[in-house]
């Protein structure tokens, strides 16, 4: 059973619906597995809990 863990900042739930379905046909057509096999994890951060370039992401 694949998991597939996606860490992101914040996204409207139609986004992530596409999001997770293109995932899980991704790995149905790669490994030829069934759907229901396939897991979709999206971790949210906000944009003041990470950062990049020695900033926070809020910040830019």
């Amino acid at each position: 059973m694949p998991i597939v863990t996606i860490q992101q900042g914040p996204r409207d739930a139609e986004l992530k619906r596409e999001l997770v379905k293109r995932v899980t046909d991704a790995f149905v057509d790669a490994y030829r597995i069934p759907a229901e096999t396939v897991q979709v994890w999206i971790h949210e951060v906000p944009a003041d809990s990470w950062g990049a370039a020695g900033k926070l992401t809020a910040d830019k």
